[in-house]
């Protein structure tokens, strides 16, 4: 039997509740990279590319494709909106991202993953609109239908890619669903029931546009792994928002940690190399949830001065983030979920000048004092967050700097604190949204 090669691989996940500016380090990595594979998620997610002072946002097509040649994938686990992607593909297509080569030689969509159609969409609004009229009100989604189609999938009732291509499988798949889904609407939302002939129609239409792009993922990366190719596992959301682990149930409907790689893309553990986790120099929220360091109440100003210098609004919804001071606990949490070898620190630069910076240490709560990232949100709710104060640093040139004995002896000793914390290195730093305002101090892919 052939034994495979080790190849030298690398998943970068979120640490934080999202936005954290894993468009930017995946476009970085990419570069060393020759497959680059989205996992989990879908249009939910927004990442923010800059290049040569040129800004693309990107909801499903992997951060990579800006780099000539190389193979961006779907994978699986991604829940995919057709109509999202060709809008993506048409973009790219007109602003020559794809450097001369047909758009599905280099993008493909896994067979297998589940397709967000638009009674979805409808759900989803329909739900938080109906969740806002009760006492726990709205979760905060984006109203993508991403939930729903999670909900689908994991029920067995789901409609996959593959499904878009066999006419007759996907007739009867389509039939149950709108079954369910009319009398949802009608009894639950007195909402306009679903007409299953357009549908169907729109959906044929669908997959065969998509059909040249349509490919089985999983063989195309263990074909990869085999060779040593060298893959980049890209994440989306953050780590507090994994369904499982996160601020449950104000959470995204998908597995954001580094575990989630593996399910979402069909790969074991030995092809997840070095674990990235990206992280602000301080922390945003978008949507509802306990957040223990915000300062929107307790600090106002700053809270919108950082949002304003920081650009703090959602790449695919454009709501303003809710902002906080850099949460340690919270971040020690992810590192050790997710295994990180390594952090992103991102946003090092809309700290420059600021009095003082504070970073969460721990949590008080009921007379105690927390060092762990709690399970319950009833007291996640409630807990006081407890400061160290630190001194903020002065603007520096990045292009000056080689090594991190470089960079202001703040930064550097605010990095220290970090790292010593919560268990990993600053293996990257970034201070500002272009390529080249990003310092790697240790390549992920070496190793």
């Amino acid at each position: 039997m052939k034994s495979q090669t080790k190849s030298r691989n690398v998943t970068i996940v979120g640490a934080q509740w999202g936005d954290e500016g894993k468009g930017k380090i995946v476009d970085l990595l990419g570069e060393k990279a020759e497959y680059i594979v989205r996992f989990q998620g879908g249009n939910n997610a927004g990442h923010t590319l800059v290049v040569n002072g040129k800004k693309t946002v990107l909801h499903l097509i992997p951060s990579g494709i800006l780099h000539p040649g190389k193979i961006c994938l779907i994978a699986n686990g991604v829940v995919f909106d057709p109509n999202v992607f060709f809008q993506e593909i048409d973009s790219l297509n007109a602003s020559g991202a794809f450097h001369g080569y047909a758009p599905h030689e280099i993008v493909r969509v896994s067979e297998r993953a589940h397709v967000i159609l638009p009674y979805h969409r409808t759900l989803d609004q329909l739900r938080e609109d109906h969740a806002s009229k009760g006492s726990q009100g709205k979760i905060g989604t984006t109203g993508r239908g991403i939930g729903p189609a999670y909900e689908d999938k994991v029920a067995r009732r789901g409609i996959q890619v593959v499904d878009l291509l066999r006419p007759e499988v996907l007739r009867q798949k389509l039939e149950k669903a709108i079954e369910e889904k009319n009398i949802l609407l009608k009894h639950l939302f007195h909402s306009k029931e679903l007409e299953f002939a357009p549908l169907y129609e729109e959906c044929l239409k669908v997959g065969e546009r998509l059909r040249p792009f349509v490919a089985d993922v999983r063989g195309i990366l263990q074909g990869a792994l085999t060779q040593g190719r060298p893959i980049l596992f890209e994440g989306a959301q953050g780590t507090l928002l994994d369904v499982d682990h996160g601020t449950y149930p104000f959470v995204t409907s998908s597995s954001t940690v580094s575990g989630g790689a593996m399910t979402g893309s069909g790969m074991g553990p030995q092809a997840m190399g070095s674990v990235i986790g990206i992280t602000k120099a301080y922390c945003t929220r978008v949507g509802s949830g306990p957040f223990p360091s915000e300062i929107e109440e307790t600090e106002p100003e700053t809270a919108n001065h950082i949002r304003k210098i920081g650009q703090e609004f959602g790449a695919t919804t454009g709501r303003s983030r809710r902002v906080g001071w850099l949460d340690l606990v919270a971040l020690r949490y992810a590192v050790q979920l997710n295994g990180i070898t390594g952090l992103a620190l991102t946003k090092a630069d809309i700290l420059t000048g600021f009095e003082c910076i504070k970073v969460c240490t721990a949590y008080r709560f009921g007379g105690n004092t927390l060092q762990d990232f709690p399970s319950s949100i009833e007291v996640l709710s409630q807990v006081e967050p407890h400061y160290e104060v630190f001194p903020s640093w002065p603007e520096f040139d990045t292009s000056k700097v080689q090594t991190r004995k470089d960079l202001p002896e703040e930064l550097q000793k605010y990095l220290d604190f970090i790292e010593e914390f919560v268990g990993a290195r600053v293996s990257i730093l970034s201070t500002g949204p272009g390529r080249e305002e990003t310092m790697v101090f240790e390549n992920p892919f070496v190793g």
